[in-house]
């Protein structure tokens, strides 16, 4: 059949429903994931989840449909954030797994995150799945079989496990955004023994109050106001499949993903030895490295993508992996995977077992003047070439790290150009030592992005 190939990305399958992601485009992907795995010769079960949007239940039938169709047998766990699915890998007699969800994007968005064993699939993988999805395939002579299954509990046993109890009482406020972690954030937090503060724990997958991703920090706002309002030490937010972490201390400042890795990264060196590599993807801010250089560990800058984070950790055996976009990776204590609800949990035990709160721990980092994520709209064609024409442009005058797009050096600071995998849009980050330094490395990528025709006016979508 018909695909649009713009929708098999870098690490997974998003597109607009209705437009791109069709039932019949779903039950293409099923039969397209079975003759995958047939065609690497791996038999056994897939797992199958989906997050909370409206459309999720349609994509699951007919996904559902081209698997059985094809004679792959399911494991049905029901609407979960994604983490769960990846729990599930190393639980369930499964021998990979599909997570139906839009992520971070706007409800008409939904999409396929794909693993083959414990792995995910991405890359050259996924265009394969695109070739065996559109050339359809026939009916296996038996149809696999759906067992439907609940994880749940078991996921929360094994986290609190893992983490639990902690030493000392907290308050604390949790943000679910109406997304899928509003399933599960209520109880782990009980079981937690803290004393909190939930918002919008109404799973409602059309996001009513404000969009579920907490690298914008408009999206932070209410979580802010309600750790001031409660005295809370500490607010965590999650995005809208619970994979990505955000966090304000208890005087409503944002700690980036990268001030977080910190502390997981320092907690990790100091308890398992020194030397080991820490990785990050090419957004992180400088204080980071210096940190984990610090710490006597390996500091690693790498691709932004979860899928291409893990391939790296497991490359160079790294214990502990972030991004700026709040994915934080545990292979030291869980599963190698990311997972904002264990990351909340894991957090909230080093604050608890330091006995102290979240800025002090981070009060030695000296401090950059830095922005947030900033997301420049573009069309999906011509971001790739934009990054190409930018590495070119800024290698002739300054050092540059294109491992992801161009990380501009200037010695008193730095900035960077990427191309979102999973959206049209540019990805520009900026930091210097200074308010002046920042708007003057700041003007002058947004004056070649004019020059190139490109308005970089931050998106109004986040």
């Amino acid at each position: 059949m018909s695909l649009n190939a713009s929708i098999f990305r870098q690490y997974d399958v998003r597109g607009i429903v209705g437009r791109d992601l069709t039932p019949d485009v779903a039950t293409a992907i099923g039969r397209g994931f079975a003759a995958l795995l047939t065609e690497r010769g791996i038999e056994g079960a897939v797992v199958v989840g989906r997050d909370n949007r409206p459309s999720g239940d349609a994509l699951r039938d007919a996904l559902v449909h081209g698997l059985t169709a094809a004679g792959r047998d399911v494991v049905d766990i029901g609407v979960v954030p994604t983490p769960l699915v990846y729990w599930a890998l190393h639980h369930e007699p499964v021998v990979g797994g599909i997570q139906i969800t839009g992520s971070h994007n706007p409800p008409e968005y939904n999409g396929f995150k794909i693993c083959v064993g414990t792995g995910s699939l991405h890359g050259a993988g996924i265009q394969r799945l695109h070739a065996l999805a559109a050339a359809g395939g026939a009916d296996a002579p038996a149809p696999g079989t759906v067992r439907h299954v609940e994880v749940v509990e078991r996921y929360l046993d094994d986290i609190v496990r893992r983490t639990g109890p902690l030493a000392r009482p907290m308050r604390v406020v949790y943000d679910c955004g109406n997304g899928a972690s509003a399933l599960v954030a209520p109880q782990l937090f009980a079981r937690l023994g803290v004393e909190s503060t939930g918002l919008f724990t109404d799973s409602d997958g059309t996001f009513p109050n404000h969009h579920p991703d907490p690298t914008v920090p408009e999206n932070l706002t209410d979580c802010i106001a309600a750790v001031q309002r409660t005295g809370a030490e500490i607010g965590i937010a999650f995005d809208g499949d619970g994979d990505r972490i955000g966090v304000v201390d208890a005087a409503g400042r944002i700690i980036w993903g990268d001030h977080i890795l910190i502390l997981y990264a320092r907690d990790v060196l100091a308890r398992t030895g020194t030397g080991q590599p820490i990785i990050f993807d090419v957004k992180c801010s400088q204080a980071l490295s210096d940190a984990i250089t610090a710490a006597q560990g390996v500091p690693v800058m790498w691709k932004t993508g979860h899928s291409l984070i893990k391939d790296k950790m497991k490359e160079t055996h790294a214990p502990l992996a972030g991004e700026m976009s709040g994915h934080m990776f545990f292979e030291e204590g869980f599963y190698g995977h990311d997972d904002a609800l264990y990351a909340a949990a894991r957090l909230l035990r080093i604050l608890a077992d330091a006995d102290a709160p979240i800025d002090a721990l981070l009060a030695d980092v000296p401090h950059f003047v830095s922005t947030p994520e900033i997301r420049v709209d573009t069309d999906d064609a011509i971001k790739f070439g934009i990054v190409a024409d930018a590495v070119a442009h800024f290698r002739a005058k300054y050092d540059v790290i294109d491992v992801d797009g161009v990380r501009v050096l200037f010695g008193d600071g730095w900035g960077l150009i990427r191309a979102s995998n999973t959206q049209p849009v540019l990805v520009l980050r900026f930091e210097a030592r200074s308010e002046a330094r920042l708007a003057e490395i700041r003007g002058e990528f947004e004056a070649w992005l004019r020059a190139r025709g490109v308005d970089p006016t931050p998106s109004v979508h986040g």
